[in-house]
């Protein structure tokens, strides 16, 4: 698991002779978040007080949070959820091969690891993020199954990139799907996000276009009173059987061995495989549905997500537990139980989503829904045999449409002087 350091030194790194650093905030910038509207007419003043070079303040928790860009895995796994994410997919240009794709991941290593540790970028920074410390911010890279063929390495493709099959529920957009290299960015402050995706289609140069990019949410850091699973945009609470990295057997679903001799077995090791599927919610007619009619589609109760058969969210699902009448309490067709481990012979994944809201569809129904990411050693053994359960008969099914997807191979983190892929590109 890579890990995450919070910044504990209160001094922040000096500030470059030209400008404040990223780092710096101002105490007068907590104070006018603190004040809010009753600041009224005094916005001038306060806007020069931030602006002005007076001594910097420490960060707070929050924007000081960094996590490393070198470790065994990539950052961006474990991570805890960010409240602000983007998932770009690229494609080489016409006649870039591996050359071209190792001179691009070297570049978009370096940009990472600095704007990763608060830094500036390393070339031409916008300023966008000024004042605004490293806020958990993290970069994933991974190679979609097309991204062998670019580069001549088609014999190093893992076997583990095979397409995935095709899913009664699938309404998927090709112009949003699949492409050459995928890259999550996510970080608990939106400027800091935009700055990082600024920057890294800057880097690309001509080397790579944006093939898709998508958006998305979580909730804030402390925005509940205590910890607490996230809540998707149906108000469900999502991800309570996520794997947890405690778990003995945790790396050896999520992240590939470094052991074998496949293809992959040494530049993919210490990586895993992300799934990428942008979720219509249809929020309309889900809404309509009455409280207990949305629990029994999804087999918990809304308020606190625990089974429809009592105790609490982490209480296992007791699913032969039946009703007086002789039902199941947790329907046959539930989500809940449909998706669970036990009911697919223990194949798991890391979930990590975000949420996302692009307004109204043509039809003037909202365009939100969840942009699912998951994460696992092998897909084959994790997503698609859970897919393939819920596509023929959950009951969430008909609430929700995919609209597209995507298969990458995510390699381990590199190690110090190393650029993601590098073992890959450079062997």
């Amino acid at each position: 698991m890579e890990p995450a350091a919070a910044r504990t030194d209160p001094s922040p790194a000096p500030s470059a002779p030209d400008g404040p650093s990223r780092r710096r905030v101002l105490s007068t910038a907590a104070a006018a978040g603190a004040g809010g509207l009753a600041l009224g007419g005094a916005g001038g003043a306060v806007t020069h007080a931030v602006t002005a070079d007076d001594a910097p303040t420490a960060l707070t928790s929050v924007g000081a949070t960094a996590v490393p860009f070198h470790g065994t895995h990539q950052a961006g796994i474990t991570t805890p959820l960010q409240a602000h994410g983007q998932l770009l997919a690229f494609d080489l240009a016409a006649g870039a091969g591996r050359k071209e794709a190792a001179a691009l991941l070297r570049r978009w290593s370096a940009l990472a690891a600095a704007l990763m540790a608060g830094d500036p970028a390393p070339s031409a920074d916008t300023g966008v993020a000024l004042d605004a410390g490293p806020s958990s911010l993290t970069f994933t890279f991974g190679f979609g199954r097309t991204f062998f063929d670019r580069t001549g390495l088609t014999a190093r493709r893992p076997a583990g990139l095979d397409p995935l099959p095709a899913f009664s529920s699938d309404q998927l957009d090709p112009r949003r799907s699949e492409g050459d290299v995928w890259v999550q960015i996510g970080a608990n402050d939106a400027l800091v996000v935009f700055h990082a995706v600024r920057a890294l289609q800057r880097e690309a140069g001509g080397a790579a276009r944006v093939r898709w990019q998508m958006a998305g949410f979580n909730r804030a850091p402390g925005a509940t009173g205590r910890p607490m699973t996230a809540r998707n945009l149906m108000g469900q609470v999502d991800g309570t059987n996520n794997p947890k990295p405690a778990d003995p057997d945790f790396d050896e679903r999520i992240f590939v061995p470094a052991t074998g001799n496949a293809p992959d077995s040494q530049w993919l090791a210490g990586g895993s495989y992300a799934v990428v599927r942008r979720i219509r919610m249809l929020l309309d007619p889900w809404e309509r549905l009455s409280l207990p009619e949305q629990e029994r589609v999804i087999g918990r109760r809304k308020s606190d997500g625990a089974p429809l058969t009592g105790g609490s969210e982490t209480t296992a699902l007791a699913l032969d537990d039946r009703s007086a009448d002789g039902q199941l309490v947790i329907p046959s067709n539930a989500h809940a139980r449909i998706s669970a481990p036990e009911q697919n012979n223990g194949a798991a994944m890391l979930r990590r989503p975000f949420s996302y809201h692009d307004g109204a569809a043509a039809d003037g129904s909202p365009d939100a829904g969840l942009l699912f990411v998951c994460w696992q050693a092998d897909p084959l053994r994790g997503f698609v045999p859970v897919q393939r359960r819920l596509d023929r008969g959950d009951a969430l099914s008909v609430f929700v449409r995919h609209e597209a997807s995507g298969l990458f191979a995510v390699p381990g983190g590199p190690g110090r002087g190393e650029y993601v892929g590098q073992r890959l590109l450079e062997a």
